[in-house]
């Protein structure tokens, strides 16, 4: 079925009187007559079956309709302009769309990716924030790094780690003293992380206790805006150390409890979409990210050791 587009000159020539609401500008800018600018905004006009400006002796001014179909000719002329721009300096090269959770991408996955790159210079990885599932076929990603139990639907799932928070607060909330017993902590204003509200509820029961106040207090987003209250002395927080390796080794965080919430089902994983599977810039870093994965995890209960 043939698409009901206008044709691109007709667009650009619209887009360019749009934004100088003048034909005459239109016309110098896109090294045009000023007639032809005319007839491919009357034949655009024609085609939508739309007035989209005023005509007067004054000059030209937008209709209301037309104001808002040059917004949305404008952006999607610029990102076609993008994607084109980013075909002519590929040049071969691939890139790689991934979907991230944003703390462990930016505290863990990003310090790493200059190993990937000086191993695969011809691909280049570009890392988007989603903190929770998707539909693929909804959008560009070739792959996401999510934490959960790995049930997505037209996936392939692949262990990374696992996530084993840890009760951090800042060193003056501790006073100098021993880390808090669990009793204790049930007392002190506990900081939320609002894509895992039962964290804390998770914790207590471990300890054997039941704590109703377990899901009140202030809920974050993001592991690092948990981080950051925590180290405002705002409460205590539920935090992978992985996450937080430097402001542990700082000192701007400590241990509140030596005991890490564990979970046998969720983890981060890399989720690669079904419809993906073959492509060999996606398996390369996948190769890469479960080699580092493991290296890590293995580094870590060398320590804990």
């Amino acid at each position: 079925m043939r698409r009901k587009i206008p044709s691109t000159a007709a667009l650009v020539a619209f887009e360019s009187a749009a934004r100088h609401q003048s034909f005459t500008q239109a016309a110098h800018e896109l090294a045009l007559t000023q007639s032809a600018i005319c007839r491919q905004i009357a034949g655009l006009e024609e085609f939508l079956g739309v007035e989209l400006f005023r005509r007067s002796r004054r000059g030209v001014k937008l209709t209301e309709a037309g104001l808002t179909y040059s917004r949305k000719v404008a952006a999607q002329l610029d990102a076609v302009e993008r994607d084109t721009l980013a075909a002519m300096g590929q040049q071969g090269a691939q890139s790689l769309e991934l979907a991230v959770v944003p703390t462990f991408a930016t505290q863990w996955l990003v310090p790493r990716l200059k190993d990937f790159q000086r191993l695969h210079p011809e691909v280049t990885v570009h890392l988007t924030n989603r903190t929770r599932p998707f539909l693929f076929a909804d959008t560009a990603f070739d792959a996401a790094i999510y934490f959960g139990d790995g049930d997505w639907s037209g996936t392939e799932a692949h262990y990374l780690m696992p996530e084993e928070p840890l009760p951090v607060c800042s060193p003056a909330l501790l006073a100098g003293r021993e880390p808090f017993s669990a009793a204790e902590l049930a007392m002190l204003p506990l900081l939320q992380q609002s894509t895992r509200p039962y964290a804390w509820r998770q914790w207590f029961n471990a300890q054997g206790l039941n704590v109703p106040r377990d899901l009140a207090g202030p809920r974050y987003e993001l592991f690092s805006m948990l981080a950051q209250a925590a180290a405002h002395g705002m409460g205590v927080a539920l935090i992978p150390p992985f996450l937080i390796e430097r402001e542990l080794a700082e000192g701007r965080l400590v241990a509140a409890h030596p005991t890490a919430l564990h979970s046998s089902d969720k983890a981060y994983r890399l989720m690669i979409p079904e419809r993906k599977l073959e492509s060999a810039a996606l398996g390369a870093f996948r190769d890469w990210l479960l080699a580092a994965a493991q290296a890590y995890r293995e580094a870590r209960a060398g320590s804990a050791v």
